[in-house]
């Protein structure tokens, strides 16, 4: 018997993300950035001359450097901006409230450079962040955040937060924390056992509607209420356990700073340091697990079985890969819980009015169409719109990586878009 196949893409090569060749002319430049907070980022600005519009593309852990839009961008007379922010390749301690600061630096930047309009284009979780951002920009101080979602100080409004011109949302779904919140597995019945199960909620036994992969699941209404009902007590158990980790990481860090530390026995310091400054972290077992996955009548589209990673969820669920799987107590209130992260594209798309573009992927794995359709359809800009594009959540056409379609497609509405408004 073979062995199944895991993988949806390579797992080495280069980035998924990335374009084939630049135009020629095409002028480019490394960047190190240092945000107002002391944060390190890096930014590669990719010119041929003239331009007065920069397209910014980021996402909160992915290298948006080498974006497979540039070269289009470029051709359009658009500069283009890819940004790897704080947290490169590394989720585990990611707090969005800070990371916004690296998207600020990076727009300080480029306006001191002389460009005259910002567009933010933000794929899949860059989108949300960018929401995120532009909703903290437009709102003058003291309205804005003054800490992140685990209590700790992070006071936007002492921070300059320069508002963009235009924002558009390629694939992006509606933010890490509500992305987990649909994929979380709630039969999960111990969080140290990766293979604790409650079988009336796994939505992989085929006594609720499963059918062995390739096959198509078939799901019951009742089912999915309470599966659905299921990932949010998952993920306010997980929230009520982190929220005590910090709780006690405060009450220890308090008796750190107290005034008469100095005088307090050595072991007594001793055991007040290790308590104030052990780390947490933890595992998030199976977060492969949307019913969307193997169920193609929900939300119907022309994507195959499957999630974003594999063609085989039942399986994938299980490894070590996947979203949001390694946490710090903090990094996961701020990013991955669907109930306590801020950065919620639809909370933040609410208070976004400048111009905004919205486009999804015909076949996304990862986004779905009630994701793209609600991002539309609650962003209160008079000037919006909304398209839908063949390709998956990469761009990728039916004939796989080889075919760009998708991209180009994608692209023959952004650079349109954005040289109508702001060129």
């Amino acid at each position: 018997m073979a062995f199944p196949q895991l993988a949806r893409y390579p797992v080495l090569g280069p980035s998924l993300w990335s374009f084939e060749k630049l135009p020629s002319g095409a002028r480019v430049e490394s960047v190190p950035l240092v945000a107002a907070d002391g944060g390190e980022s890096h930014g590669t600005l990719y010119t041929r001359g003239g331009e007065k519009v920069v397209a910014l593309l980021m996402h909160p852990r992915g290298d948006m450097q080498r974006h497979y839009a540039v070269p289009a961008l470029l051709e359009g007379g658009i500069a283009t901006w890819g940004q790897a922010g704080r947290y490169i390749n590394n989720d585990v301690n990611l707090i969005h409230e800070r990371i916004l600061l690296d998207v600020a630096g990076a727009i300080g930047h480029l306006k001191d450079r002389g460009f005259e309009r910002i567009v933010l284009l933000g794929n899949s979780g860059g989108g949300a962040l960018y929401t995120f951002y532009q909703a903290q920009a437009a709102t003058p101080p003291p309205g804005r955040l003054r800490d992140t979602a685990a209590g700790d100080a992070c006071d936007l409004n002492g921070f300059e937060m320069p508002p963009a011109d235009g924002i558009i949302q390629l694939a992006t779904h509606l933010g890490q924390g509500k992305l987990m919140l649909s994929i979380i597995d709630p039969s999960v019945v111990d969080e140290s056992d990766p293979l604790s199960r409650d079988p009336s909620l796994d939505m992989y036994d085929p006594r609720n509607g499963f059918q062995r992969l390739p096959g198509p699941s078939r799901y019951s209404v009742e089912f999915l209420t309470r599966y659905e009902a299921g990932q949010r007590a998952r993920v306010a158990h997980i929230d009520a356990v982190c929220r005590e980790h910090v709780v006690e990481w405060n009450y220890w860090l308090a008796k750190l700073g107290a005034p008469d530390f100095d005088t307090l026995p050595v072991t007594e310091k001793q055991r007040i340091e290790r308590r104030a400054l052990t780390g947490r972290y933890f595992a998030v077992h199976r977060t492969e697990a949307h019913p969307a996955y193997t169920d193609l009548s929900l939300w119907p589209s022309e994507r195959a079985i499957g999630s974003f990673f594999s063609p085989r969820p039942d399986l994938f669920n299980y490894l070590e890969a996947g979203f949001g799987k390694y946490q710090t107590p903090r990094a996961w209130l701020s990013t991955w819980s669907g109930l306590s992260s801020r950065a919620s594209t639809l909370d933040c798309i609410s208070r976004i009015v400048i111009p905004t573009l919205v486009v999804a992927y015909a076949g996304d794995n990862a986004v779905f169409h009630y994701h793209t359709n609600a991002i539309a359809e609650q962003s209160p800009a008079k000037d919006k719109q909304h398209h839908t594009v063949r390709g998956d959540h990469l761009g990728y056409g039916p004939k796989g990586m080889g075919d760009r379609s998708g991209q180009q497609a994608a692209l023959e509405i952004i650079v349109p878009w954005i040289q109508e408004r702001f060129c």
